[in-house]
């Protein structure tokens, strides 16, 4: 006999009939189902949910109003029957996450995601995201991305530049006391942000002086941009110094494109042929030098840049300004910190250990063996005057080095035209200078023509000058640039 018996309110406390348990599981699963049904449809960007096979099993509310559908149409078909250009299906197959591509829905460039499910390792089917809030943001997104993309193959174009040209203070060769002076100036010049204007004849080397300024100063770890004034036409300069939205003009690049003051942006502005900038074009230069700040052609917002200019020309300024070629007030806001430099001729003393140092740098550039100059070749370099200046000399030393037999440049291995009386020798009379330098230029630029095959550009290079400056001397002179027939 059972001494103590249960008692049967107590048995039934602990037993549970098999339809109960099943009950209450069945209730827990439906509140799950429904809070995870509920959070799916609070989304606020569309999403969806696919088994392996490619068929939709979640559907939610967002995405369902931003396609026109009802929310439980698409349920059992097929992804590809109702959301366009899907890749769900192929992520099904592949098992590989898309993450934050595009994908065009409804005439319109959406953002989504396709991540794979998996349970132990296999693969049960994907979740999809479309974001489709905000789109301007995302738009405006991009063209940040456009323009940085812009700016890093400018940045890398730069870079493969100033490896090859990389000129600092050490750069700049002469023992003259001008060239001393003017080495001293520059380096002054490093330590503030004030515009500078280097002049000087065609070929004396003031780029030179100023990528030698960005170098030492503070802003040699950011960009030295540079746009030559006088290769660009005037209705593109604007463009090219301010830049431009997309669709701004025809035949722009869609996406836009910053302008190189955009891209100096703590960094240096190199402005070449200063004196060649169109009027229409002065009051707006002189604009972004006082402001710091512009707008891009076609645009609405203004970007502020913090730029060094450093301006060049071979022009003289002052007597534009006299013309009214040039304004007076952009003159004077460019001419902060003058540097001048002198032609050679009127610094021979630079000309000799000039010449040494350009031939040791071809040399060692051409892998050749170390090449000199015999004595007789050092005397006529030094009395020879020099119209294209250092440009001219590195022009005559590339020939001889690419005629020289051994290791010594003679005077066989010169242009012909070097060989000949030069006017320091007092050859010349004075009251026919005038007329000999006419004459002499006229010559230079015929011959160099007829040895160029008459391509302009190579026959500048030869004379030492700016394409535009011979077209310039080919008019005054009445010389035809086009071959005989």
């Amino acid at each position: 006999m059972n001494k103590n018996p249960q008692h049967p309110a107590e048995s039934c406390k602990k037993t549970t009939t098999p339809d109960k348990q099943s009950s209450s599981r069945a209730k827990k699963t439906a509140r799950i189902l429904k809070n995870f049904d509920l959070i799916f449809n609070s989304i606020h960007d569309g999403a969806v949910v696919i088994d392996a096979d490619g068929y939709i099993a979640h559907f939610n509310q967002a995405y369902s109003n931003f396609l026109g559908i009802d929310p439980d149409y698409p349920i059992g078909k097929h992804c590809t029957e109702i959301i366009e250009n899907t890749r769900m299906h192929i992520v099904a197959k592949t098992g590989k996450p898309e993450i934050n591509r595009t994908q065009h829905i409804k005439s319109q460039e959406m953002m989504v995601q396709r991540i794979p499910l998996r349970l132990n390792g296999k693969i049960i089917g994907v979740y999809g995201q479309v974001i489709f809030k905000d789109i301007k943001e995302i738009t405006k997104l991009a063209s940040r991305l456009a323009m940085l993309e812009s700016k890093i193959k400018l940045y890398e174009k730069e870079l493969i530049n100033l490896r090859s040209t990389r000129y600092t203070m050490e750069s700049i060769v002469g023992v003259s006391d001008v060239i001393s002076k003017l080495k001293m100036e520059a380096l002054k010049a490093t330590s503030n942000k004030f515009p500078v204007l280097i002049t000087g004849d065609s070929g004396t080397g003031k780029e030179l002086f100023a990528q030698a300024i960005h170098h030492a100063s503070p802003r040699k770890l950011y960009p030295f941009i540079r746009l030559n004034c006088a290769a660009i036409p005037g209705e593109l300069l604007e463009s090219e110094l301010f830049g431009y939205e997309k669709g701004a003009f025809t035949g722009a690049n869609p996406k836009g494109k910053p302008g190189k003051f955009e891209l100096a942006h703590r960094g240096s502005i190199f402005l070449d042929e200063i004196g060649e900038l169109p009027l229409k074009m002065q009051p707006k230069l002189l604009r972004v030098l006082e402001e710091k700040e512009f707008e891009r052609i076609g645009g609405m917002s203004i970007i502020k840049s913090d730029f060094r200019l450093i301006a060049a020309t071979n022009r003289n300024l002052e007597d534009m300004v006299a013309k009214g070629l040039f304004r007076r007030d952009l003159f004077y806001r460019l001419n902060v910190i003058p540097l001048q430099i002198p032609p050679l001729r009127e610094r021979r003393e630079d000309i000799i250990p000039l010449a040494r140092h350009l031939l040791k740098k071809m040399t060692q550039d051409a892998a050749f063996a170390e090449t000199h100059m015999d004595e007789a070749v050092e005397t006529l370099l030094c009395n020879y005057d020099w119209k294209g200046n250092v440009r001219e000399l590195t022009n005559v030393l590339e020939q001889a080095l690419s005629s020289v037999e051994g290791d010594t440049i003679r005077p066989d291995n010169l242009p012909f035209y070097l060989c000949g009386p030069q006017k320091n020798q007092g050859s010349i009379d004075v009251s026919t200078l005038k007329q000999a330098q006419i004459k002499a230029e006229k010559e230079a630029i015929q011959t160099a023509l007829e040895k160029a095959g008459h391509n302009k550009t190579r026959a500048a290079e030869m004379l030492g000058i700016h394409r535009t400056l011979l077209y310039k001397k080919a008019d005054k002179y009445a010389i035809s640039l086009a071959p005989e027939k």
